[in-house]
């Protein structure tokens, strides 16, 4: 039975997701339609700021929703040749160092958000500031923090139901 932590987990991500799969839609499109229109000697301005910044929230958005559906690469093969309560210790143990990278990443992005909008930083061309972008991203590292002691939770009560 899902706990009402993952269900609102699953829902954010949900949403997380559409926003990070619209982002690469539209990255998509408008890398196409600049190489088109760069054919045709009028290349659209700042799609290179656009796609970057489009890049920047597709993988934000998305780490989340990946890591609860398990679609990241995992050793299964070490996991296997474990005892139940080993394979529980080891996924704990990467969980945590992953819980740990992603908090100083998404401490960090906040930082250089702040660093952002306080000198008010913008893209060159079309001038889109920087900070919204990465407040976002920061946030979604902390939703990966939230969804891999998820994972941790999940494992142990596993566990301990089977036992």
């Amino acid at each position: 039975m899902e706990s009402k932590f993952d269900i609102f987990l699953k829902g954010v991500n949900k949403i997380l997701n559409v926003i990070g799969g619209t982002a690469l839609t539209v990255m998509m499109l408008l890398t196409v339609s600049d190489v088109i229109m760069r054919s045709l000697g009028h290349p659209i301005l700042g799609a290179y700021e656009l796609v970057s910044m489009l890049l920047a929230v597709v993988i934000g958005f998305t780490i989340p929703k990946v890591s609860m559906d398990k679609g990241h690469v995992i050793m299964e093969f070490i996991l296997e040749k474990l005892s139940p309560r080993g394979s529980a210790v080891m996924i704990t143990f990467t969980r945590l160092l992953c819980i740990g990278l992603f908090a100083i990443i998404g401490y960090n992005l906040f930082l250089i958000a702040g660093e952002f909008k306080l000198s008010g930083e913008v893209s060159s061309t079309l001038k889109i500031p920087f900070f919204p972008i990465a407040y976002c991203v920061g946030v979604c590292c902390f939703i990966e923090c939230l969804v891999l002691v998820s994972d941790i939770v999940i494992v142990w009560s596993c566990l301990l139901y089977t036992s």
